[in-house]
């Protein structure tokens, strides 16, 4: 019987470009529906990390409404949502004409001029009076 010498075997860097193997992809594609899939408390906390607004204060704001008895975590998270969206578009289309004017400060007329020439804020004019 012959004896066979080990050779050592060196590490080699990971090949940005090879395909992931079917355990990794599993593994991953699991974490992805957990993430998904949550509901209940934990779902509660994910939201509250994922908005820059205070949930409990929207949904305060929500239930000043006669109209509205009960909100829903998803319900408030949205409407959390949509409004962050809603201020950074508008922050941002102020932008323009604080640049404009050679400013890195938003004014008031900044907004003005963003609620007239936009069509979509049209329902904001005069709010700021």
């Amino acid at each position: 019987m012959a004896a066979t010498a080990a050779t050592p075997v060196t590490p080699t860097e990971p090949d940005p470009d090879r395909c992931v193997n079917e355990e990794e992809s599993r593994g991953a594609e699991a974490e992805e529906v957990n993430t998904q899939q949550q509901t209940g408390p934990a779902a509660a906390v994910s939201h509250s990390r994922l908005s820059k607004l205070p949930l409990a204060r929207i949904k305060a704001l929500m239930k000043t409404d006669p109209d509205v008895s009960l909100a829903s975590q998803e319900s408030v998270f949205i409407i959390a949502k949509a409004t962050e969206l809603f201020v950074e578009m508008i922050a941002k289309d102020s932008l323009v004409y604080a640049q404009q004017g050679k400013r890195k400060t938003l004014q008031r007329k900044d907004l003005d001029n963003a609620i007239e020439a936009i069509d979509e804020f049209a329902f904001l004019e005069g709010t700021l009076d």
